[in-house]
């Protein structure tokens, strides 16, 4: 009997092994997380998944890291970059096929990274996001920006992060020009209205596993209406209101998603929904509000994963 409490105790107790999904080991994000994870006395590597081979034998499932093939893993936490999400999500799949616990499910990472699919998911669900328009029809540009406008009205690659690949055109007719150009380069572009009475600020709201633990409000630089902390914007600490604590969980539950960062506009008619983001970064939200964002991930891996352990 006592042997057999021990061994539970043991499975319970002992050290994770924990791989981080990262491109980067340098970056502050990876690092924090990095660090968090060895405080609390797990096993931790950050490897490369564009490095990674998913392999895909008759009759079981593998993932090779430079040859090494990856063996007990209790945990995965994706970092996973924009460029990289197509392969990033397949990688992430071969670990939950195997059984391993990941923070970020390839599903929700696929959906919340296109913003044209994650607004649709987004309204159909009955939250609000910036009037917008999806368009492939050069010969109806007019129309499109009409839709939405009048200018200002904001131009956004589908792709694009950090403020990079985002267009503020103050005229009909700029806004025609920039859209055409960005349509003859095959380029998948959404006309969107701007929102002038958020006078260039957002919300950054911070969710791990359904609970809101930091929030911040980012100010664009004067000259600026991107509110990006990469683009010279400032942040503080903000209070929110229960409208918009709601719209973000709500936006996150739909998405599938466990730990997001949801960017909020506030706008006259409440708050609109702006963007969801599978793989935000921790730095300017850990050193605005001070609070220690990684470990509680952690934590939160430590909550699913641990009960594996138990019954094995």
């Amino acid at each position: 009997m006592w042997f057999y409490l021990m061994k539970v105790f043991y499975l319970f107790w002992r050290n994770m092994r924990i791989v981080i999904l990262s491109r980067n080991p340098a970056l502050y994000s990876t690092q924090s997380i990095y660090l968090a994870a060895r405080r609390r006395g797990h096993d931790v590597r950050v490897i490369d998944h564009m490095r990674c081979d998913i392999i895909i034998e008759r009759k079981a499932l593998a993932i090779d890291y430079e040859n090494e093939r990856l063996q007990d893993i209790d945990a995965i936490i994706p970092r996973i970059g924009a460029s990289a999400t197509s392969y990033g999500a397949a990688v992430i799949r071969q670990f939950e096929l195997m059984g391993v616990f990941s923070v970020l499910d390839s599903e929700a990472l696929l959906k919340s990274r296109d913003k044209r699919t994650c607004m649709q998911i987004l309204v159909a669900n009955g939250i609000p996001v910036p009037g917008s328009v999806v368009t492939n029809n050069i010969f109806q540009l007019e129309n499109s920006i009409r839709k939405v406008g009048p200018a200002p009205v904001v131009i956004k690659l589908l792709n694009s992060t950090q403020g990079l690949g985002v267009v503020l055109a103050e005229t009909d007719s700029s806004a025609e020009s920039v859209m055409e150009s960005f349509i003859r380069l095959k380029q998948k572009v959404i006309l969107q209205e701007f929102i002038r009475e958020a006078e260039g600020k957002d919300l950054r709201i911070f969710i791990v596993d359904g609970q809101i633990v930091a929030s911040m409000e980012r100010a664009a630089r004067e000259g600026e209406f991107r509110s990006n902390l990469h683009r010279g914007a400032t942040a503080r600490k903000v209070f929110l209101r229960k409208a918009e604590e709601q719209a973000a969980l709500r936006a996150v539950k739909v998405l599938g998603l466990r730990v997001a960062g949801v960017d909020i506009l506030r706008s006259k008619n409440g708050p609109l929904v702006l963007e969801v983001n599978a793989s935000p970064g921790l730095e300017g939200i850990e050193g605005t509000t001070r609070v220690d964002v990684a470990t509680k991930i952690i934590q939160y891996v430590e909550r699913n994963a641990r009960g594996k352990w138990s019954g094995s």
